[in-house]
């Protein structure tokens, strides 16, 4: 899918979660997205659990 596409469903299901449901929804279905997201990264293979603990400059350089 098109990143530009995703971001427009993911930017309407946010629009959606505020109008009907109020901020609490819209707070709730961003993390979700967001957790989602993360969890999507690690099974394509993208994301290690262990980039949360590196330092940032050691991510861009590519050591393990």
């Amino acid at each position: 899918m098109n990143m530009g596409v995703a971001g427009m469903i993911a930017g309407m299901a946010l629009a959606f979660a505020g109008y009907f449901g109020g901020f609490g929804a819209f707070l709730l279905v961003a993390a979700l997205g967001a957790v989602g997201f993360v969890v999507g990264r690690f099974l394509e293979g993208d994301m290690d659990f262990g980039d949360f603990f590196r330092p940032r400059d050691e991510r861009r350089r590519g050591r393990p």
